[in-house]
């Protein structure tokens, strides 16, 4: 696989996942353009539309990179309002973003910095380390050019959210470059190495699924608020769940419910003691994507 080859990859699955994640909290349609492999002499961070929002972490495993996300600041305006429930096409911009915007924002931010990075883990086959998610405001295109340490290879997403134009600039280092074509020229041998069922058509073999890597979570309860009261949400806030602390807990593998069981507190560690495996098909999948690991 070519460097060019695998740095699409990595940002067409960087872009899925920042579009999902758009989609939710905006509850509106995105648009997603193509993937566009950029070089550092072509100023990416200089064509920004402003006056814009961006959103940026690092990767801080010894690498230089990260992930850059920038909105407009009528783009911003409107996720906000969306995000409160109001007309997000009828909000006009404004030439300050109020407190509510950079909140709202920001969490949505923080949110789509978090699906980002994980996507990179995923192609990368490792967990990668970032740091927090840093938002700041630029008004002119010199400001942002100069803001952050560019790298030898980078790509651009460009998204359409709520009538206005985002984009998502991925900094990858030779590193980064390197463990990815290795990651994804291992996966298309494992894929090569499978098996052929019985009609003569490649298959996977039992020992390759066995191998397959998936989430579980155990769910200790949940509860609904409206958005403006989450993003509100600070160090020390108490929020209730709809459980009590003795009832059982549920246990998901990739969204779908399939066991129930007790909190145990082994050697200063919490574990969940299995009590019951639901059938299979039994129950539908969650409705929220994550939970306690």
């Amino acid at each position: 696989m070519t460097t060019e080859e695998a740095l699409i990859k990595l940002a067409e699955s960087t872009g899925e996942a920042i579009g999902q994640v758009l989609e939710v909290v905006s509850q509106s349609t995105v648009e997603r353009s193509k993937v566009a492999v950029v070089h550092a002499d072509d100023g990416p961070l200089r064509s920004v539309p402003v006056p814009a929002v961006i959103a940026s972490v690092s990767y801080v495993d010894g690498v230089t990179g990260g992930n850059i996300f920038v909105m407009t600041r009528l783009g911003v305006q409107r996720l906000a309002a969306a995000m409160m429930g109001m007309d997000a096409m009828a909000v006009d911009e404004a030439e300050e973003l109020s407190e509510l915007d950079l909140s709202a924002a920001g969490e949505a931010m923080n949110q789509m910095m978090a699906a980002a990075a994980g996507a990179t883990a995923n192609v990368l086959q490792e967990e990668i380390e970032i740091s927090p998610p840093e938002t700041r405001f630029f008004a002119t295109p010199g400001e942002a050019g100069d803001a952050y340490e560019l790298t030898p290879h980078m790509t651009s997403v460009g998204f359409t959210l709520l009538g206005e134009p985002c984009r998502l600039l991925q900094l990858v280092p030779n590193a980064f470059v390197v463990r990815m074509t290795h990651a994804l020229d291992e996966l298309a041998a494992e894929e090569a190495g499978g098996h052929l069922d019985r009609e003569g058509r490649e298959g996977i073999s039992g020992a390759q699924i066995r191998a397959i890597p998936v989430r579980v979570w155990a769910e200790l309860g949940r509860t609904h608020m409206p958005v403006g009261r989450a993003v509100s949400l600070g160090s020390g806030a108490v929020v209730d769940l709809d459980r009590a602390p003795d009832d059982p807990v549920d246990l998901y593998v990739n969204g779908r419910r399939f066991a129930t069981g007790r909190l145990l507190l082994v050697e200063d560690e919490w574990a969940v003691r299995i009590e019951s495996v639901l059938p299979a098909g039994s129950v539908p999948d969650t409705e929220m994507p994550g939970g306690t690991n």
